[in-house]
């Protein structure tokens, strides 16, 4: 990932984070509309790092009530029953459901959440619920009447936010209007909910930045960076901003990003996968089927032989062009790699060329493995080759 493209995600990070229009879905969708590698979720939950750095700092004083309290309560009964003191045990509880469904779920919010029709398809949606109950729902609660209960059905509704197009901010604050809270109060809270769940997130991502990641150390930076600055700026207008008026425009602008996301995919002029790992890109010019015919046989001068030798380019099972890079067959239509080992479509490493085993995520050589494990697709594996969306 170069400077250029982590300054622009680190600023679409900021200025989408607090706002509820999925910050992680729009990151999606500008890189593969540039034809910008998907910049993975390793760079998104640890870019969000920055944004909720400027959440600390612009509730800090809230948040240091609410630790200090905490921290007294152990020793004190009547600190112990102050909302500060029980705001800090709703943080806990609250973050829960996030923590716990996002270990359950981490391959898929990696690739098949990914999909850019998925990602239209949650925008409307959600877009749609949000405007219904800030629109119906009844808000007279305030922060003081939070209990454990309501704290954890927050915790509920911000773990949907693992899908991109949902939106961390948006299904809290949904969430907790339902629950009858005032929209600066469910804002709020929703704000100091996701701490624990991104710094945590953030630091576990941490591991995968740099290596088989499109996203290096360098990029990783700078686009933290720059959502931080961003995105203090952003909460600061956000906070004063719903406290007089409501999320109509948040809702038609998702409406509407949505169906221009869905109507570029049906007319072919974006890649529902582009972008993602295992698409080919410039610099991995696909193979056509006149590229692929074997050779003209030379002149029977030399005379037939007497058993024809197979193409070696070509996989005899599917027909395809065989890529000298990684061993593996290559749909010249589409650049899809099929391992026929396990005759499942396989990801390509954007750095190494060389394909990802999709049950670990790690990178292999299929060219290392011994002459008699490798068998024809779909034999002795029992398993029918799997197909990309």
């Amino acid at each position: 990932m170069s400077i250029l493209e982590a300054v622009i995600l680190g600023l679409i990070q900021g200025l989408t984070e607090f706002l509820p229009i999925s910050s992680s879905g729009h990151l999606r969708v500008l890189s593969a509309f540039f034809g910008w590698p998907d910049p993975g979720a390793a760079f998104t939950a640890v870019s969000q790092l920055g944004t909720e750095l400027a959440v600390l700092i612009y509730f800090r004083q809230k948040v240091w009530k609410i630790i200090t309290a905490w921290c007294r309560g152990f020793v004190n009964k009547d600190v112990r029953r102050s909302i500060d003191a029980r705001m800090g045990w709703y943080l806990i509880i609250g973050t829960i459901p996030i923590g716990v469904i996002g270990l359950l779920l981490e391959e898929q919010i990696g690739t098949v959440f990914r999909d850019l029709r998925l990602i239209a398809l949650t925008l409307i949606i959600f877009g749609v619920i949000l405007g219904l109950v800030d629109r119906y729902t009844r808000k007279h609660r305030e922060l003081n009447d939070l209990t454990a209960q309501r704290g954890i059905i927050f915790g509920f509704f911000q773990a949907l936010a693992l899908i991109p197009g949902v939106s961390r901010s948006g299904a809290t604050v949904t969430g907790g209007m339902l629950l009858g809270f005032q929209r600066k109060d469910a804002a709020e809270y929703a704000f100091l909910l996701a701490m624990p769940a991104v710094f945590a997130s953030g630091a576990y991502q941490l591991t995968d930045i740099g290596g088989d990641e499109y996203a290096g150390w360098g990029a990783t930076i700078v686009g933290t960076l720059v959502a931080f600055v961003v995105g203090y700026a952003v909460i600061a207008w956000f906070m004063r901003f719903i406290s007089t008026n409501s999320f109509m425009p948040f809702v038609y602008y998702r409406i509407a990003l949505g169906i221009l996301i869905l109507t570029l995919v049906s007319f072919g002029w974006l890649d529902p996968q582009g972008g993602s790992e295992g698409q080919t890109t410039a610099d991995d010019p696909v193979i056509t089927e006149e590229e692929a015919q074997p050779s003209p046989t030379p002149s029977a001068e030399a005379g037939p032989s007497p058993e024809p030798s197979p193409e070696p380019s070509i996989d005899p099972t599917t027909g395809w062009p065989i890529n000298p890079d990684n061993g593996l067959p290559r749909n010249p239509e589409t650049g899809i790699h099929r391992d026929p080992q396990t005759g499942m479509d396989v990801d390509i490493d954007p750095q190494t060329g060389l394909p990802i085993d999709p049950a670990t995520g790690q990178v292999y050589d299929p060219r290392d493995r011994p002459e008699e494990e490798s068998v024809p697709q779909g034999q002795e594996q029992g398993q029918q080759p799997a197909t990309t969306g």
